[in-house]
């Protein structure tokens, strides 16, 4: 071993003995592009797959010309949950009034009325459960859960609305062509622009 090769190890975090806070999510030097925090862990995203950033720019494409006034959508950006849970949404629909600036780096959760999360395999148990779970629990109104239709590489975006009174998601439609909803606002998104080459 050379001893250049022993300065240019990578230095690990050592995690508080009770995890993590959204705090430590802004303060620690080094972390990579990304990194999210659930339960008080630190979460390192893989780099995207070609069909992830296309279905992102696809939808927020759609968003951006559907939404309607005092609303604005966020591309990966950090929602404030609670203390120990500081996920980044691929992409989440917020009010206007909770855009600070360009220098602004997170959301509250309760300034969040849609939050959208594109599956790659890595995320899957994250984004079909973990995430849809402490999104609820917060309020977050709506979320998307979007995933590769088979090898054709199509879209399905499963829509969930938040029931107030359990404070759970119910499952309110399977979209594939042609996305059509009414929350947070009036939507339609053509789902079959998605570039599959």
């Amino acid at each position: 071993m050379t001893a250049e090769s022993v300065e240019h190890r990578v230095q690990w975090p050592v995690p508080p003995q009770d995890g993590y806070t959204v705090d430590d999510l802004f303060t620690l030097p080094d972390l990579p592009p990304h990194t999210e925090l659930i339960d008080g862990s630190l979460v390192f995203v893989r780099p995207q797959r070609r069909f992830h950033y296309l279905a992102i720019n696809l939808l927020f494409n759609g968003l951006r010309s559907s939404l309607a006034a005092g609303l604005s959508v966020e591309r990966e950006m950090t929602v404030l949950l609670d203390e120990r849970n500081g996920p980044e949404p691929d992409i989440s629909v917020v009010r206007d009034d909770a855009v600070t600036g360009l220098d602004q780096t997170s959301f509250q959760a309760g300034d969040v009325l849609l939050a959208v999360e594109v599956v790659s395999p890595e995320s899957e148990s994250r984004d079909r459960t973990t995430k849809p779970h402490k999104y609820a629990a917060a309020g977050i109104p709506s979320y998307w859960r979007v995933e590769q239709d088979g090898t054709q590489g199509g879209l399905v975006v499963h829509v969930y609305e938040l029931d107030s009174m359990s404070k759970a998601y119910v499952h309110m439609g399977l979209h594939r062509d042609v996305i059509k909803v009414d929350k947070p606002c009036a939507i339609g998104i053509d789902l079959s622009a998605l570039g599959g080459r």
